[in-house]
């Protein structure tokens, strides 16, 4: 009489190893689809629970951790000539104060990236290409960007798509140029490429390159926002992990890739 065989055992899936964090873009050309310039950073960064993220990230898209913690950024800045398929950037549609929501992702081939839960942008017709052609969630804000003296002040509220009135209000004094940014510092800024959740369920991979970050020490002097908790994130209740402040880069975006 035959012996049953007892069931063979579940094979775990071979976890995933993470690509290196560095500075600096990868070697490989990159046909630029879109080029633009960064200016005048702030970056504002808290750790967050990764399983708090995990949910708003794309199919195929876990949250990248440092140890063990994942971060939410909130990023206001200067968006300067954007420009098309080797056109020269649009002087007014293309220049805009911005700021974003954003968070830390991996896919499932070991690739890191951001993820955006806002975009909120200062002209409506960019607002309108990025949500109908790249899917991306820009919102349409009264925003500006304001210095005097040493102190950058950085003001958005939000206009439509909504929540109407949400708001954030960063006021930061940029100090001395960092001459080795820490290994967190890295993982916060070296950022290569975005995920995003396309047509049919799919997931956008999208790489961009530029020089490698100058960054500064930054003090915060002032913050009072709730488009974290507009994104769908516990909003934050102390100060920020991480105050950085950037003079900006030249960036190019290639041609999306396959997700995942």
């Amino acid at each position: 009489m035959a012996t049953a065989r007892p069931a063979p055992e579940p094979v775990s899936p071979r976890p995933m190893v993470p690509e290196p964090v560095s500075p600096r873009p990868p070697a490989a050309p990159m046909r630029p689809l879109l080029t633009q310039s960064w200016l005048d950073l702030a970056f504002l960064h808290w750790a967050v629970d990764p399983a708090d993220v995990a949910p708003l990230l794309p199919p195929g898209t876990v949250p990248d951790t440092f140890d063990q913690a994942t971060y939410v950024g909130l990023v206001a800045f200067r968006m300067h000539r954007v420009g098309w398929v080797g056109l020269p950037g649009v002087p007014y549609l293309g220049t805009f104060p911005e700021t974003n929501v954003r968070l830390y992702s991996v896919d499932e081939r070991g690739r890191r990236g951001v993820v955006f839960r806002s975009l909120d942008a200062s002209r409506l017709v960019p607002v309108l290409v990025a949500r109908l052609g790249f899917r991306l969630p820009y919102v349409w804000s009264r925003m500006g960007i304001e210095r005097s003296g040493d102190t950058l002040t950085y003001t958005s509220r939000r206009r439509w798509p909504g929540p109407r009135g949400a708001h954030s209000r960063i006021a930061l004094r940029p100090g001395d140029p960092i001459a080795e940014p820490t290994p967190l510092e890295h993982f916060l800024t070296a950022r290569w490429a975005l995920h995003s959740s396309f047509l049919f369920g799919r997931t956008a991979y999208l790489p961009n390159a530029h020089p490698q970050w100058p960054l500064h020490r930054a003090e915060l002097l002032e913050w009072d926002e709730d488009l974290v908790a507009a994104g769908g994130l516990p909003a934050p209740t102390g100060e920020p992990a991480s105050v950085l402040y950037s003079p900006g880069v030249p960036v190019r975006f290639g041609p999306q890739r396959r997700g995942v």
